[in-house]
């Protein structure tokens, strides 16, 4: 392991994967050939408990202020590293939403470590012995965790050769690009597509990544695919507009034609004080949802 960048060395041959995804399939070679360096990096993991930890303090925020929030969390722990499960229990919910974690982080931080002190999640020396399957069907039992968490876990953190993270958007779309689909692919159909990619499926899945990079401002005009009744929805209702373009209209009456309503029918004139009070109320901020002090 490198000491001085946190990265360790591959555990795989990326030489013979490079050759096998090449010799398989002729769109992943022209990717990899024109990505040229394979920049794969394996980064430095302790624990499996600390990894998750990280993740789950990453979640739905900017990298910057994860950052500056996990290490608020390691400097609970003490002589400065990270706080054991143990540790990790004692500290107050206060003080954990001091540091920035919202309450649902925090709930999840506190599932992870009673699951790792249950021995739900592993160490890091039994995760490396189990399969890809069982580690993510014991890690996603923890709150918070998902799929996808677990999968980049399993790739960046472990250096699992097959993992292929059918929900990723940068790897559907990466798909969409290289094999020149207008569409997103469903995650059934890149699941398929991505056998012919065994075992070497991570290695695929990164090349889908660097294939976005590629495509620079191209790959915005890959479309999201739209579920079918979406769809159908969307066509009845043009349908229902072109149906009305067509219908005729009725012709309307000449301003000579048109007879005034009696007084009785028109109802009272508006008063001074009407006038007064519209303007200072106007119609429009009754539907501005941000005044409404019941929704705040």
């Amino acid at each position: 392991m490198n000491s001085t960048t946190g990265i360790s060395p591959l555990p795989f041959d990326h030489v013979e994967a490079h050759a096998f995804l090449s010799r398989t399939d002729v769109h992943l070679a022209r990717v990899i050939e024109q990505v040229g360096q394979f920049h794969f990096k394996l980064h430095e993991c302790d624990s499996v408990y600390e990894s998750l930890l990280e993740a789950i303090a990453y979640q739905s925020i900017s990298g910057k202020a994860a950052a500056t929030i996990f290490a608020r969390v390691r400097a609970l722990g003490s002589n400065g590293n990270c706080p054991t499960p143990q540790e990790l229990l004692r500290v107050r919910p206060q003080t954990l939403r001091k540091v920035g974690l919202s309450h649902a982080k925090i709930a999840a931080a506190r599932d992870l470590a009673q699951k790792t002190i249950d021995g739900v999640v592993p160490s890091l020396a039994d995760a490396e012995k189990m399969s890809d399957d069982e580690l993510v069907k014991r890690l996603i039992s923890v709150r918070g965790i998902g799929a996808w968490t677990v999968e980049m876990f399993l790739i960046f953190r472990l250096g699992r050769p097959d993992v292929l993270p059918i929900h990723d958007y940068g790897v559907q779309k990466g798909f969409a690009l290289t094999y020149r689909k207008r569409r997103i692919p469903k995650p059934k159909e890149l699941l398929k597509f991505g056998e012919r990619w065994r075992p070497w499926r991570t290695i695929a899945s990164w090349y889908m990544w660097r294939a976005v990079q590629l495509a620079g401002k191209d790959a915005r005009k890959i479309a999201k695919s739209t579920p079918a009744k979406k769809r159908a929805a969307r066509n009845r209702a043009s349908g229902r507009k072109a149906a009305a373009a067509k219908r005729p209209r009725l012709p309307q009456a000449a301003p000579s034609d048109k007879i005034p309503l009696p007084a009785w029918k028109r109802g009272p004139s508006r008063s001074r004080s009407a006038e007064t009070l519209d303007s200072r109320f106007p119609t429009r901020g009754f539907h501005n949802l941000k005044h409404s002090p019941n929704l705040r």
